[in-house]
């Protein structure tokens, strides 16, 4: 197995952590606890389940990791979609945030295609 770090999914999914920890320090100080929290722990979810994932000695465990990064993949869209809806976030913030979130789940996507591959 490769180290995650040098993982391109790794990478853009580090990326976008750091992006949605930017973003939210904008947020309703009465959604600390709410959506920030649940949106934070979304992002930060996806690189910590690739990184456990590849550090197990087993394609089938990795496989089960990467999917559920996958599922935090989709809670970051759900809860970014609703910051949107909400108006903490303008066009302008949600466009380029989106457009990473979706560039990370293609990766995600390939990773598991990938992973998935090995255990067949």
């Amino acid at each position: 197995m490769t180290n995650s770090k040098d993982l391109e999914t790794w990478q853009a999914a580090m990326t976008l952590v750091t992006d949605c920890y930017s973003t939210t320090k904008t947020f309703p100080r009465d959604e600390q606890f709410g959506l920030t929290a649940q949106l934070r722990r979304a992002a930060v979810s996806i690189p910590s389940n690739v990184a456990e994932g590849g550090c197990r000695h087993s394609d089938r465990v990795y496989l089960n990791h990467v999917g559920i990064a996958l599922g935090s993949h989709a809670e970051l869209e759900t809860c970014l979609e609703l910051a949107r809806r909400l108006e903490y976030l303008t066009a302008a913030v949600f466009a380029p945030l989106s457009e990473a979130c979706t560039r990370t789940g293609q990766l995600l996507n390939g990773l598991y295609r990938s992973i998935e591959q090995r255990v067949r």
